[in-house]
């Protein structure tokens, strides 16, 4: 009898249990932030759809529901060019394709790359928080939009920790 199999069994199991979420969760843990943030981004698609690139005025009022701590929404055509980012304004007008997080991560192309090819969804990378320098995990939900007449998207995004 072998009474091996059934340790390494279990050691097999608790190593892919570990890993797993780090290699396969497409979402954050559900929370209170992970649904507000959709419903805003979902709320603002709407917006977007509707009134084009006059919403972002809105979108960039300090102290609003669009903008305030931490909470800000961005918005890219699908080459990656940024048209709206209230948090770092400098960034707009600039094309963010092809740059990498602190890992390694081509976070903006997997943005584009979400709401091209599922319409919606969840990204996480490694993003500093407004007037920081360092990293953190950050996971934002996009939207694939029409913006006067231009496919892109809007999203926004929270800090876990």
């Amino acid at each position: 009898m072998n009474t091996k199999a059934p340790a390494i069994g279990f050691i097999i199991a608790a190593l892919l249990a570990a890993a797993s979420p780090a290699i396969s969760q497409e979402a954050p843990p559900l929370s209170e932030q992970a649904k507000q943030t959709k419903a805003l981004v979902d709320k603002a698609a709407a917006l977007v759809d509707k009134d084009g690139k006059a919403a972002f005025a809105e979108f960039r009022k300090k102290d609003s529901e669009w903008f305030h701590g931490a909470t800000y929404l961005f918005a890219y055509d699908l080459k990656g060019n940024v048209l709206l980012n209230p948090a770092f304004p400098m960034r707009e007008g600039t094309n963010v394709s092809g740059q990498k997080d602190a890992r390694g991560k081509l976070f903006h192309n997997e943005i584009i790359k979400t709401a091209e090819t599922r319409g919606s969804g969840w990204v996480d990378y490694m993003f500093p928080k407004p007037g920081q320098t360092e990293p953190s995990q950050k996971w934002a939900y996009v939207s694939k939009v029409t913006i006067d007449g231009v496919p892109g998207l809007i999203a926004s995004g929270f800090y876990p920790q």
